[in-house]
């Protein structure tokens, strides 16, 4: 098993390539978990990700021989971009296998970087299947994402960074996959300091690590898609099995809601945008899922690279379950001044009026009755109830549209 002797080396080794990525402290989250919360920006990393360290480490211990042939990698899209860096700062051919359903900017990226890119399957472990078969054909060399002790030094350097800067942190939470990364950084933490707790946040719908140091025996678990692709893996290794039933204090995981909630919180109070894997563990410590009060724990957001259309989605649902956009079916007598008096009383009460869509065929009062929908902007939950009670107080027969 690797030392913290091994993470220096690999510090040392990518000193000139990675970034040492901000740590700083959020006083928003602080204040609502009741301890002092640190945020580890590794999206901030070069290639959007902390899976620059794993690859580059690897890549940078193979032999020219080793080199001739390529290597081959299989990901849902981070560990892609970073091999493919990697390979391309080498002068090597890099393939990567990737699911179909990888986010089109992480595809998009890989390929930028140098990579031939194949789209296979939808889950990490039908890419890695993908990817066995293309290194057999080539003889390239595989750049496994976790189960590999270089890589796993490589991401043990973040913990390095961060108890250099913070070396009196309580508790470090890391997002789980197949568990290289909480495996690294396990090892250098407890290295350095025993007491520190390292604990694990997964996808509640593929728990896969957490439940196989339930059952102390590797478990595999059907394939699904979770808003956190990055750590939607069937099976752990059983390389990193070995380091996480030694050195990690505990798994929690997270709801598909607690997780868009994590992302859409990262963005409005911290100004980070965040993947889905990235933001899991904020999303625990929101959830209350970790005990931490009185604590100084150190949040890793391990990636940024979202597709931009879904950040979009999980901003208007985030809005709607937070009742910060609301709908309301208002009935109006269809004649000229009753639509600006409604809009006039709604920009009143301090809404503002996103959409209106008037229904001018048909309402069980008559023709000369019309419904209007309206989608308003509140400033939270109470400011939507106290517009819908004002508006009732005022006489209008209105409806909210749960969606």
């Amino acid at each position: 098993m690797i030392t913290i002797g091994d993470i220096k080396a690999a510090q040392e080794s990518l000193k000139d390539v990675v970034r040492k990525t901000p740590l700083f402290y959020s006083t928003t989250f602080s204040k609502e978990c009741g301890c002092e919360i640190y945020l580890k920006c590794e999206n901030k990393q070069k290639t959007g990700a902390f899976k620059l360290r794993g690859a580059y480490n690897k890549i940078c211990s193979l032999s020219e021989e080793e080199r001739r042939n390529g290597v081959v990698a299989s990901s849902a899209g981070n560990h892609a971009q970073g091999v493919a860096y990697a390979a391309t700062a080498f002068g090597i051919k890099s393939t990567i296998v990737m699911p179909t359903t990888a986010p089109l900017a992480k595809v998009q990226a890989t390929k930028n970087y140098g990579a031939e890119v194949i789209q296979y399957g939808e889950v990490y472990d039908e890419c890695y299947s993908k990817a066995v078969e293309v290194q057999k054909e080539t003889g390239a060399i595989f750049v496994h994402p976790f189960n590999d002790d270089k890589v796993i030094a490589g991401q043990g350097t973040i913990s390095l960074e961060i108890l250099e800067e913070l070396p009196d942190t309580d508790i470090i939470v890391v997002p789980i996959g197949g568990g290289g990364l909480i495996s690294g950084m396990a090892v250098a933490a407890k290295a350095i300091n025993p007491n520190i707790k390292v604990i694990g946040v997964q996808a509640e719908i593929i728990a896969s690590s957490k439940i196989s140091l339930i059952k102390n025996e590797i478990v595999t678990l059907p394939g699904v898609k979770s808003l956190a692709d990055g750590i939607s893996v069937k099976t752990p290794g059983d390389n990193t099995f070995k380091y996480m039933r030694k050195y990690v204090d505990e798994i929690v995981t997270v709801t598909e809601d607690e997780i868009a909630y994590g992302i859409f919180s990262l963005m409005e109070r911290n100004k980070l945008v965040a993947e889905g894997a990235g933001a899991v563990c904020i999303a625990a410590l929101l959830a209350g899922k970790i005990e931490v009060e009185g604590k100084k724990v150190v949040a890793l957001v391990s990636g940024g690279n979202i597709d931009i259309a879904m950040v979009s989605k999980i901003i208007d649902r985030e809005l709607v379950m937070l009742k910060r956009r609301i709908s309301i079916s208002v009935e109006l007598q269809d004649k000229v001044g009753q639509l600006s008096s409604i809009i006039t009383d709604i920009v009143a009460l301090g809404g503002n009026v996103y959409k209106a869509r008037q229904d001018r065929n048909w309402s069980s009062k008559g023709l000369e009755y019309t419904n209007v929908i309206f989608e308003i902007e509140t400033q939270s939950k109470d400011h939507a109830k106290h517009i819908i009670s004002n508006l009732e107080d005022k006489g209008y027969n209105l409806q909210v549209i749960e969606k």
